[in-house]
């Protein structure tokens, strides 16, 4: 069994890829899988990290802010993906796949319309609860779609959805750390209030200006923080909290690979709400702040967070509004306990655990469908 997985330019598509071929890889030993990502993105350090191999292409995304330096990246698009298809063909060709899966990201454009084109079997799956636009052109192509929301019919043929949740991480999935092992690795004291800000796997400028401009509020409210800042901010992140003395209460991370770890140690999250962010958030239940990123497509990580809001499982503060009311959210949740309880409680009951495993079924499902051809 040959497959290709396609996808990334962030956390929260590279981590349910691998989360896939890990649970193709248990169920099919023998299964040879190779990845199709990005040029200079996330996924060409990260998949090989994991163990597997990448080819990477040219293509990029169209740059909206309109500066001379985007518009002459504007202006090489159509070379890049050209160039991407081409490349993509004789990928296809030389490695001739069982199956193709699409989890999202620059390099799943291409890679998936050709797979389409070419005649190989293809699944989508979509994290978000609005679907995006490669998705969903994909949609008539593909022999399965996988979802983590409920609804998606709007978006996508009914008779091809399959509702299986977002996979997430091994680790986040089988996580058995206590808060006082967390607490332990990130050098904070459990019987202290724990806040955890993560801005996803890139950083997050608005939630890690509102961590940087109240850098005394940690100290003067007894609150100690484990702050993921991402590549761009941890530099001056890090400086600050050095020279105000903050290192007792803030912990300064450019990228925090033992997630089960921070998860345990946090008594209330800050998180984007991206869709695999709150799909670990569901799994770990933990009482959450979302402030959703306003830099996507059609606003679908404010849907996101409305979809946990409305069941009462998470808060939800404006990404406008998050450097005056992020932080006093996060210390009347901290200060009460028993609304802290009912969050998780809500939360934990919208986790889809062994989503991945479910994937695989699916493609097994495919797998026996073009047998029996």
């Amino acid at each position: 069994m040959k497959a290709i997985i396609s996808g990334g330019g962030s956390g929260g598509h590279i981590f349910p890829a691998v989360a896939i071929a890990g649970a193709l890889k248990e169920r099919h030993p023998e299964v040879d899988i190779l990845f199709v990502g990005a040029e200079g993105r996330m996924e060409m350090e990260k998949v090989p990290a994991a163990g597997y191999p990448i080819k990477g292409l040219p293509i990029a995304g169209l740059q909206r802010k309109l500066t001379l330096q985007n518009i002459l990246k504007n202006l090489q698009l159509p070379y890049r993906v050209v160039r991407s298809r081409m490349m993509v063909h004789k990928i296809l060709n030389d490695f001739h796949p069982d199956i193709v899966v699409g989890v999202g990201g620059f390099a799943s454009e291409p890679t998936l319309k050709e797979a389409a084109r070419m005649g190989f079997p293809i699944l989508v799956q979509e994290q978000n609860s609005y679907a995006g636009l490669t998705n969903k052109t994909l949609a008539k192509s593909a022999r399965t779609i996988c979802v983590a929301y409920e609804g998606m019919e709007r978006f996508f043929p009914k008779e091809k959805i399959v509702m299986t949740g977002n996979p997430v991480r091994a680790d986040i999935e089988n996580m058995t750390a206590t808060h006082e092992e967390g607490c332990a690795h990130f050098g904070v004291d459990p019987t202290r209030p724990v806040m955890l800000s993560v801005g996803g796997s890139l950083g997050a400028r608005s939630i890690n200006r509102m961590m940087l401009d109240n850098l005394s509020w940690f100290k003067e409210n007894d609150i100690q923080i484990v702050w993921q800042t991402g590549k761009w901010m941890y530099e001056e992140a890090a400086r600050a909290v050095k020279e105000a003395g903050m290192e007792p209460w803030v912990k300064v991370h450019q990228f925090i690979s033992r997630m089960d770890m921070a998860y345990a140690a946090g008594d209330v999250v800050v998180s984007r709400a991206g869709a695999i962010a709150i799909s670990e958030l569901c799994l770990v239940g933990k009482p959450v702040i979302l402030i959703p990123s306003p830099n996507v497509a059609e606003d679908h990580q404010t849907k996101n967070a409305m979809a946990l809001v409305n069941k009462g499982a998470a808060l939800m503060v404006r990404d406008a509004d998050c450097g005056t009311q992020g932080l006093p959210q996060a210390l009347a949740l901290l200060k009460n306990p028993a609304k802290r309880d009912a969050m998780s409680q809500a939360i934990r009951a919208l986790a889809a655990p062994q989503a991945a495993a479910r994937i695989v079924d699916e493609i097994d499902k495919i797998m026996c469908e073009c047998v029996n051809v």
